[in-house]
This record gives structure tokens, sequence and C-alpha cells, in this order.
């Protein structure tokens, strides 16, 4: 008669290591910005070399960041990537009705829009049901400062945070890609700078300006800065700890809304604030 498995224990290499990645998610670790390997031993019940080696280990796969001026672990990028790949997945699956509504009310292309460092990505368009119409921009990204949309993505930044992403990024070119070739023989693999009397972020100052009249409208405007002929409006969608996530985007030739671009900001945040509240958002 065979041999019964083992049962599984609690004490396996994985659960050890979640056990890990949970301290450091939890409010000590938040308030003091990480832990040092002697606290997460004490918090554990476990050796002390022991918890060094794991440390150690998930921070050479991404998983953790150490801080090296204080010895302490936090979370990492490459979680928080994957945990954005799960939430992105699911935001997608709820979306695509609500964009298709906001496309066929407004008769606009519109567009769910996400953060990725200096650029927007656009993750998903519904096109407009009019010929002349702006285009979709599944997969191509742009670069934040030029677009409504990744200023609105900026918008629950605090000072410091914004300050430092402005050093890195505020001058990146507004470079499109992976381009649609459409596009790139239209000549849009690099946009061009804005004209200056269409520009809307020409320094730091202006960004935190920009930041404050989205905060205090709930939307983003934009007339012309990216191309000519071109509007659009852009609200923020929040997920269930009130941060912002994504972005919902409606673009249109001016002349079909370049009278009515406040209301059709408003219309844009209403409906960003509905998918956010199907999203868990209170």
């Amino acid at each position: 008669m065979p041999d019964k498995p083992e049962p599984r224990r609690n004490s396996s290499g994985l659960v050890r290591d979640v056990e890990i990645l949970e301290l450091l998610g939890g409010a000590e670790a938040m308030r003091d910005g990480g832990l040092g390997v002697l606290r997460v031993a004490q918090l554990t019940g476990r050796d002390k070399a022991a918890i060094s080696r794991a440390l150690a280990t998930l921070a050479e796969s991404g998983l953790i960041d150490r801080d090296e001026s204080t010895a302490q672990y936090r979370l990492g990028g490459r979680l928080y990537a994957l945990a954005a790949r799960t939430v992105e997945s699911r935001m997608v699956a709820i979306c695509r009705p609500y964009l298709r509504r906001v496309a066929q009310s407004t008769r606009e292309t519109t567009h769910l829009c996400v953060l990725r460092g200096g650029n927007v990505l656009t993750i998903m368009s519904e096109l407009s049901p009019h010929e002349f119409r702006t285009t979709g921009w599944e997969g191509v990204t742009t670069a934040a400062w030029r677009t409504p949309s990744g200023r609105v993505l900026l918008s629950d930044w605090d000072r410091g945070s914004l300050e430092r992403w402005y050093a890195e990024h505020g001058q990146d070119r507004a470079i499109v890609g992976p381009a649609d070739p459409l596009m790139t023989e239209a000549g849009f693999s690099v946009l061009p700078s804005p004209p200056a009397d269409k520009a809307v972020i020409t320094d730091f100052e202006s960004l935190l300006e920009e930041i404050s009249r989205i905060r205090a409208s709930g939307y983003a405007l934009l007339d012309e800065e990216l191309e000519g002929g071109v509007v659009g409006a852009s609200a923020p969608v929040f997920d269930l700890n009130g941060r912002i996530i994504a972005a919902i985007n409606v673009s249109a030739p001016k002349t079909r809304m370049g009278e009515r671009l406040a209301t059709l900001g408003r219309y844009v945040a209403d409906a960003a604030a509905a998918l956010s509240e199907q999203l868990g958002a209170s």
C-alpha cells in the first residue's frame, strides 16, 4: 500500500516568504518606512540568519527593496507591478461596457489609460461612430506631462513625489510607441512640442497649478496641445483605497466638441466616478 503523502505544513518556504511580505505591507512597516532583519525575526519568531537569507532572496527577485542607508526592507517595485497587472486585468474586464457607454453617449473616441513611469499607456479604446474621428491608441504611450490623462493620473500625488517625478520626467519627449503603422506614415512616431500658446505645462510650478485645477474640478481638459484641431477631457478612476489607478479620456475634433469642453469634462468625471464605485471606491 503506497505511503500517504505528508500533509502540507505552514512551515513551507513559500508560506514563510508570504508571511514576510505581509509584515512588510503591515502598519508598522508602512509607518517606519520598512523593517530591519532583527525586527522581522522578532515578529516571525524565526532565526535571524534564516530571515536575513530570506530577505536577501526576496530582494534579489525584486519583490522587496532594501534601503542602503537604513538597512530596512520594504515592498518592492516588482510586487507592485504584479499587483497592478491583476488590478488592471479586473479593471479592463469591468471597464469595457463603461467605455462603450461613454463612446456611445458622446459619440467620440474613448480611452482607458494608466501611468507607466513617465508615460501614459492606453490599455483600451472605444472608437467614435463618426467617420471623422480621433484614432484608437491601444498600446501607445505618450509623455504624461503632455496629456490630460497623465496629469489626472498624477493628481493624487503629494508635492514631494511630484517634484521627484518631474525632475526625472518633466522634459521627456512625447514618444509614441509602439506606433500604429498608419500613425507612423502620418508622421506621429514622435509628437512635436506643443505650440507655445497651447502648452499647459512649462515648468514644475505650472504642473502644480494644473494639478490644483484638476483636484478642484475633478477632470482635466485638452485644447489642441497634442494635435491641432483635437480637444479632449480626462477624469480619474479610483480603487477601493481611494488611489487613482486609471483615467478615462474622451478625445474629439474641436469642430464638434470645442464649445462643450467643460460639459464633456463633467460628463467624463461622472462616468469615471461610476466606474470607481464599481471597482469598490467609496
